[in-house]
């Protein structure tokens, strides 16, 4: 069974950084495309950045310029770093993963439980 863990997420004031992870572990032919959502309170879950088994990064324009995406130090891995936070991404953060299983399965999307990210002004 895959699992995505998050850490990371934490309280932090305005103005400052905090850096993300995630890690899969579990029956894992490859990865494909990983994944950064984020959920405010009351609203839906949004795409914050992706990162494709390329390297191929996304992001999207709220956060454009002040976060990364990258892969660990494993292809199993990535981080989020997010510098010069704003009240307005305080936010559950989930990692997401597209994930083979074996050889010949089709990918699947496996998600993370969250981790909270609470910015201060």
């Amino acid at each position: 069974q895959v699992q995505l863990v998050e850490s990371g997420g934490g309280v932090v004031q305005a103005g400052g950084s905090l850096r993300l992870s995630c890690a899969a572990s579990g029956t894992i032919s490859s990865i494909h495309a990983m994944y950064w959502y984020r959920q405010p309170p009351g609203k839906q879950r949004v795409l914050v950045a992706f990162i494709s088994r390329d390297e191929v990064t996304n992001y999207a324009d709220l956060v454009k310029g002040r976060f990364i995406i990258a892969r660990g130090n494993t292809k199993n891995e990535v981080n989020l770093q997010m510098n010069d936070l704003k009240p307005e991404d305080t936010a559950v953060y989930y990692c997401s993963a597209d994930i083979q299983e074996s050889e010949w399965g089709a990918p699947q999307r496996f998600w993370g439980q969250g981790t909270q990210v609470t910015v201060s002004s």
